[in-house]
Formats: C-alpha cells, sequence, structure tokens
C-alpha cells in the first residue's frame, strides 16, 4: 500500500451518522480551519481498532492522489484514522536508518517505554529503519530537525 499520498486532517469528531449503506458512516470533524466530512467505510483503517465517537480528538487521512467532490463543507474518503491522547500529535512518514522522516520534519528516540506495534496491534520487535511508520508523540525539541521520544509507534508493512 502507497502512504506517500495520504494528508493528515486533525480535529474533533462532531458527529458520527449512517453513511450510503449499512457498512459506511459518515464523520464530520471540527478542525482549525472548520468543519471537514469523512466517509468512513470497510475499506478504512482505524488504528487500534477504536470504536469511534463524537467527542474524540483524531487524525483522518486521506489519499490526496483520489479525486473528491468539489463541495462544501470538503468530503473525503477516510482511508485511515487514528485516535489521539491529548496533545498528542501524529505523523505518517517514511524515516531513515537514522530514524529521520524524509522531509527531515522529525528524528526519532526510541525509548524503552515506547510502544511498537504493527497496524493490526501486534508487537514488532525488528528494526524501525527505513519504514513506512505512524508516529504518536507530544513534544519535540526545537533542533533541527526536532526530535521526539514518541509514547507509540505503529509500523505499517
Amino acid at each position: 500500500m502507497v502512504y506517500e499520498n495520504y494528508v493528515p486532517v486533525l480535529g474533533r469528531i462532531l458527529s458520527i451518522s449512517k453513511g450510503v449503506d449499512c457498512c459506511s458512516q459518515m464523520m464530520s470533524l471540527q478542525t482549525g480551519n472548520g468543519i471537514v466530512n469523512f466517509m468512513v467505510d470497510s475499506e478504512t483503517q482505524v488504528i487500534d481498532s477504536r470504536q469511534l465517537r463524537a467527542g474524540m480528538q483524531v487524525a483522518a487521512f486521506y489519499d490526496s492522489s483520489l479525486p473528491v467532490p468539489m463541495i462544501f463543507p470538503p468530503q473525503y474518503r477516510a482511508k485511515m484514522i487514528a485516535v489521539l491522547a491529548r496533545n498528542e500529535q501524529v505523523m505518517l512518514n517514511q524515516f531513515d536508518s537514522n530514524l529521520t522522516a524524509t522531509d527531515q520534519s522529525l528524528q526519532l528516540n526510541v525509548g524503552p517505554n515506547t510502544v511498537v506495534k504493527t497496524v493490526n496491534g501486534q508487537n514488532f520487535s525488528c528494526n524501525l529503519a527505513n519504514r513506512t511508520l505512524l508516529v504518536y508523540y507530544t513534544m519535540t525539541t526545537r533542533s533541527i530537525p526536532p526530535q521526539t521520544t514518541p509514547r507509540k509507534i505503529v509500523v505499517l508493512c
């Protein structure tokens, strides 16, 4: 699966309603730029299989290479959703052999308390270098690139 076209939208879930069929839902997010709607269906990966509810802070990722309807508010098909803790951020990126993101926007310092799992929740004990990672973190240094010790890493094999 190609993750390089995935774009995150961070926000708080306002509502979840029935979608176009019994296997889909429409999720409305309140973001810093207004409301954004997402179609959540059987192909949407919800990290940790969390039950989505109104009030949750999430990062919903859509594939920027797919066409979208020109409507307001914007509506995308969610490819992946990550539930965030308070003051938490998330980054989806390819990390090199030094665990630095390809765009130099973050470097990882994996600590003893960092949880490392696969997308289906299994423990991951191999090298994290040169992989696509979904990284959950709160604080970074002011260095270039910023560094963080993530709370959790999800390896997208």
